[in-house]
């Protein structure tokens, strides 16, 4: 027993100052035992979750009350918690797939080297077998079944040099289907990190509020109602509040989120995120250093070449907007609209391109035309009108489903909103990260203190 306890001790000493890692449970569990671990607990925590929901809507449908707001605080609270522990399984789950991912491009990298080396000395030899002239092979001491060897082995070489060009190719494939799946997981990644930093902010502002109503009497109905009086007071203050349009009139936030509430059931684009692009295009102006490009409003004064003027400064621009791909559509736009072209508000050029773009939804006249029929058929409207709030509202949320934003997921509508802006996605431009980036900022600051506060009041 002695002489075992000490081999005990000596193993151990082995393992950390030799640098062997000790074995852990967590280590001795296999990969197919901790996805199904993973799996069994994820369907816990679902099942919890759906709990909690009925919980929630069952108090949501009581009367109004000290007990019922507390209860639905502490179900908010437990359905939040119980997100942050299902995306945290997720991203356990995530890690291991990312890390196999890495492991598998590394390898196939690997495989392409190898055949871009085979490939390179194949075409040496053939350089070698092929330059050998007719002459040169009457004047070699060479018999012909040596030479008939050597058209042989000619023959192999090429043979061998495209196949190796297709397994170049096939690995590439691989290798670009590989790399487009890490992609997906590191983007559920940083959607699950996401989610779990909403919900902790989530948890501390219903927390917050549950102490609130905690410190109020029990049963003291009247301190209650001056409570209820309050929030309805504040929610009427967040409804008439301006929210500013690129050029057009701020109108009532409430109204706002009307139109983006309306373009929602029509689309599936968020509320929150869409009035985050508006917020982003009327704040995205003059004086931002961060950009650096936006220069006001400009009127069109040459349909010829697409010259412009400032309003403010009357500072002229050769390229306010493009002369044959948006000054034919804004001249049709306009007079549709019954406008004079040289009066209506248009962006400035920035500083490398064209400017143009109309409105609070900020569409260049070519784009407009594109989503003209979805408009008319969300709205049921004739002519639809790029500088009214709500045609507006409707025109961004049809784009932003064309560059995938319905899929909700942070990463999905940070990547919609740099399309907006750029044409482009996030990974292709550092100024159009930047805005999309900004975008998710505002639609969060919406979405927990404008639209959550409005939430039963």
């Amino acid at each position: 027993m002695k002489y075992a306890y000490r081999a005990c001790i000596l193993a151990f000493f082995l393992c950390v100052i030799g640098g062997i890692p000790l074995l852990t449970h967590a280590q001795a569990e296999s990969a197919s035992e901790r996805e199904a671990r993973l799996n069994r607990e994820l369907a816990q925590v679902e099942q919890e979750q759906r709990e909690t929901e009925k919980v929630l809507a069952e108090a949501q449908q009581q009367s109004s009350s000290l007990k019922r707001d507390i209860l639905i605080l502490d179900t908010k609270i437990k359905a939040a918690e119980l997100n942050i522990k299902a995306k945290n399984i997720l991203i356990q789950s995530l890690g291991r797939d990312i890390v196999k991912k890495e492991e598998a491009i590394g390898s196939l990298v690997e495989r392409i080297e190898r055949g871009r080396s085979s490939l390179a000395d194949i075409l040496r030899k053939t350089n070698e077998v092929g330059t050998v002239t007719l002459p040169e092979v009457i004047l070699s001491e060479q018999s012909v079944s040596e030479v008939f060897l050597d058209l042989d082995t000619f023959e192999s070489v090429q043979e061998s040099m495209k196949t190796t060009f297709e397994e170049i190719r096939s690995v590439k494939q691989q290798t670009e289907a590989e790399k487009n799946t890490l992609d997906k997981r590191r983007n559920q990644e940083v959607d699950a990190r996401q989610v779990i930093e909403r919900e902790r902010k989530s948890i501390a502002a219903n927390q917050a509020e549950k102490n609130r109503l905690l410190n109020i009497s029990k049963g003291n109905e009247k301190t209650y109602s001056a409570l209820l009086a309050e929030k309805k007071k504040k929610a009427a203050e967040i409804r008439a509040a301006l929210f500013t349009l690129r050029d057009a009139k701020a109108i009532p936030f409430g109204v706002a989120l009307q139109y983006a509430n309306a373009a929602s059931k029509a689309t599936g684009i968020r509320p929150a995120f869409l009035l985050g692009i508006f917020a982003q295009e009327s704040s995205f102006d003059a004086g931002d250093s961060t950009f650096g490009k936006q220069v006001g409003s400009c009127y069109v004064t040459n349909t010829t070449t697409g010259e412009g003027a400032s309003v403010t400064s009357g500072r002229t621009f050769s390229n306010v907007m493009h002369p044959t791909r948006d000054v034919p559509s804004f001249v049709t736009i306009t007079k549709a609209l019954g406008l004079d072209y040289t009066k209506t508000l248009v962006s400035c050029p920035q500083s490398v391109g064209w400017g143009g773009a109309m409105g609070p939804a900020q569409f260049i006249p070519s784009t407009w035309v594109l989503y003209t029929n979805g408009i008319k058929k969300a709205l049921g409207i004739s002519t639809p009108n790029p500088w009214n709030p709500e045609h507006a509202f409707v025109a961004a949320s049809l784009l932003l489903v064309d560059n995938g934003a319905v899929a909700g997921s942070y990463t999905a509508e940070q990547n919609a909103a740099c399309k907006y802006y750029s044409g482009r996605s996030c990974s292709a431009s550092a100024v159009a990260r930047i805005y999309g980036t900004q975008v998710m900022s505002k639609a969060d600051m919406i979405q927990r203190t404008m639209i959550d506060p409005l939430q039963g009041v």
